[in-house]
């Protein structure tokens, strides 16, 4: 069945096929929000939002610190952060070009939230490690 883009009366926001009861609800298959909630936590959407919570970074640069990710996957994750409004893409006229990448308020927003939990996870990883030898040792035996 395809879903229809309606306006909301309050804000003229697009629903997108999302419930009524709710403007945004990432439950529901056909929101759009959940196409963003993928742009943020998809392993580089996350990671490139990590990483410019520490500043403005030209391409490459951004591509050394996010260490592993190809170009195309950069310039993939890049291009729809941006389109999410969570990053600013400021091209100057120099020669060569020079593009920098940056957040934007909402970007860091939500990067600082990411962070919270990339703190979270790193300060965990002894009991994360732990559990994984348990969990391997255990059904090794099996």
């Amino acid at each position: 069945m395809a879903t229809t883009e309606t306006a909301d009366q309050t804000n003229g926001a697009a629903t997108g096929g999302c419930p009524d009861d709710l403007a945004y609800d990432v439950f529901a298959r056909n929101c759009p929000s959940r196409d963003t909630l993928k742009h943020i936590t998809d392993r580089w959407g996350s990671l490139t939002l990590g990483a410019l919570l520490d500043g403005t970074f030209r391409f490459n640069e951004l591509r050394r610190r996010v260490d592993g990710v190809s170009e195309k996957m950069l310039s993939q994750t890049l291009h729809a952060l941006e389109r999410d409004g969570l990053v600013h893409r400021e091209a100057q006229q120099t020669n060569p070009p020079r593009v920098d990448y940056a957040l934007t308020p909402l970007g860091h927003q939500v990067a600082r939230q990411l962070r919270a939990l990339i703190d979270l996870v790193e300060d965990r990883m002894p009991q994360v490690l732990l559990a994984q030898e348990r969990y391997d040792a255990e059904h090794a035996a099996r």
